[in-house]
């Protein structure tokens, strides 16, 4: 009787909850890149194969999706996001964002701006627009500002997110003074008056924090809707890194907002004259729900500029991550930066000690390597983590063919996967770093489970891996690149459950 009972719950463990079939299936693992069909028991793959083989999987409880022909993805995996923050959480702002102008709008059309939302305005509401170059450095705003806008804080961020313009009413909401030394790793510009008019980098924290705690509805309701977009964009797991809330706000927002998709949450530190305020997040890798993770830290070591911090800072930095082992994210652009952040790595601690940490270069702004830099990067197992978007400069197919650790970061709330898609396999300035179409989702899937540390759960469709995939609209992998950015997903599944799904055509 026991073997007869046991026989049973093993045919029953061996049968599909999810058939999927008929299908191009792209499975991100190199040894079997494409398979026809897979069976899904519960949150996990159980099988994948030729049809044959997927249906004798299949009862007569098992639901069956009939691909026809359909491209079958890993679900992507969006490493480089934000929440709502700043600008984008302020119902009264106007909108604007050139990548070819990057000097941005005048001063009488910034003003022109702010002063309609005046008319819309009460006293202590906040104002909001986005700027470019020519606003940022223009320190005579401090006075026009106050002058147009002497009852409401006005927040005036540069469109790639290095940099503000404030007033004296801005300042008091976010309890910052004239008179106040720069923050660690940031720093004001001051008028001819000795007044604040410009924040930059970690400067700029406070302000993030209270605009995203000022309109909560605004922010969840943004939160959802970056949420319904990535699935329909296919993305089963995003990473946002937390520059808008402190610790106990991101929770009770993420709570609320309710998404359906993996959320890993970095904190991105919150700095005063005095340090890093350090405490304010879990040290440790807390999971405080269950599709949630918190872990990791993010500092902007420059933007293509100096250091924000000082050397022996960074040192500190540095040290931390070894000790700690917290997964170091560092956003590094150009200059002498990434030469000083390699060379203090190697004074730390060994290639061995270094390379399960898994450090990330944020969005791959790291200019060209030399040979020992590139053999640095790949001993320490240091990863690039590219932005297609902003960096059509960067090197890819190089760094693949060195061994180097590449995984796509887009950046923002939701940046379209298949445009990004684009770029990075027909759009490189560079046509010899473009990579192929292959490398290019396994890059989005499996590596960056990888840079997560979650690819033994995820980021591959093979027997035991979680149940995340997409069902795309085209295939990706033989249509022109220039039709890539039309591409949908028609089916997103997360943890064997179906989260989006159109009509199979």
């Amino acid at each position: 009787m026991f073997a007869l009972l046991l026989n049973f719950q093993q045919s029953s463990a061996q049968k599909a909850d999810i058939i999927l079939t008929n299908g191009k299936i792209f499975t991100s693992d190199t040894s079997k890149l494409f398979v026809q069909a897979l069976a899904i028991k519960g949150n996990k793959i159980l099988a994948t194969g030729n049809n044959a083989a997927i249906e004798k999987l299949a009862t007569s409880k098992t639901k069956k999706i009939d691909l026809k022909g359909k491209t079958v993805v890993p679900g992507f995996n969006y490493q480089h996001a934000h929440e709502p923050w700043g600008v984008k959480g302020i119902p009264l702002k106007y909108d604007y964002h050139d990548f070819d102008n990057w000097d941005g709008l005048s001063k009488m059309a910034v003003l022109d701006s702010i002063a309609k939302l005046l008319s819309r305005a009460k006293p202590g509401e906040w104002l909001a627009g986005f700027i470019g170059f020519k606003i940022l450095g223009d320190t005579s705003m401090r006075r026009s500002l106050d002058s147009i806008a002497p009852n409401n804080p006005v927040f005036l961020s540069v469109f790639w997110g290095h940099g503000a313009v404030t007033n004296q009413k801005g300042l008091e909401a976010v309890e910052l003074s004239d008179a106040l030394k720069d923050p660690v790793g940031g720093w004001y510009v001051r008028n001819a008056e000795g007044k604040i008019s410009t924040v930059h980098e970690h400067a700029q924290v406070p302000f993030w924090w209270t605009l995203g705690q000022i309109y909560p509805e605004d922010v969840i309701k943004e939160m959802k809707s970056i949420g319904k977009e990535q699935l329909e964009g296919g993305v089963t797991s995003t990473l946002y890194f937390s520059t808008g809330f402190p610790y106990s706000v991101t929770n009770d927002y993420f709570n609320k907002a309710s998404l359906s998709q993996r959320i890993r949450i970095v904190y991105f530190v919150r700095t005063t004259p005095e340090g890093r305020q350090l405490s304010e997040w879990p040290m440790e890798v807390i999971h405080p729900a269950p599709m949630r993770t918190v872990s990791g830290i993010k500092y902007v070591i420059n933007h293509f500029g100096p250091l924000n911090f000082s050397v022996d800072t960074l040192r500190k930095i540095i040290a931390e991550a070894l000790a700690t082992r917290r997964q170091l994210m560092m956003h590094i652009s150009l200059d002498s930066a990434f030469t000083t952040i390699l060379n203090l790595i190697k004074e730390s601690g060994t290639a061995e000690e270094w390379r399960p940490l898994r450090v990330r270069i944020e969005h791959n702004m790291i200019g060209n390597p030399t040979e020992d830099q590139r053999k640095d990067l790949r001993d320490y197992g240091i990863l690039i983590m590219h932005t297609p978007i902003y960096n059509q400069e960067g090197h890819l197919r190089s760094f693949l063919h060195d061994n180097i650790i590449v995984g796509i970061a887009p950046d923002g709330g939701y940046v379209n996967i298949f445009l990004n898609l684009a770029i990075i396999t027909s759009q490189q300035t560079n046509p010899a770093e473009n990579i192929t179409m292959e490398q290019a989702v396994i890059a989005f899937t499996k590596t960056n489970a990888y840079a997560e540390f979650k690819e033994k759960e995820k980021g591959m469709l093979v027997k035991g891996m979680l149940a995340d995939l997409a069902v795309l609209s085209q295939d990706i992998f033989t249509i022109p690149k220039q039709q890539l950015p039309a591409t949908t997903s028609v089916l997103t599944m997360i943890d064997g459950k179906i989260v989006y799904q159109q009509a199979l055509k």
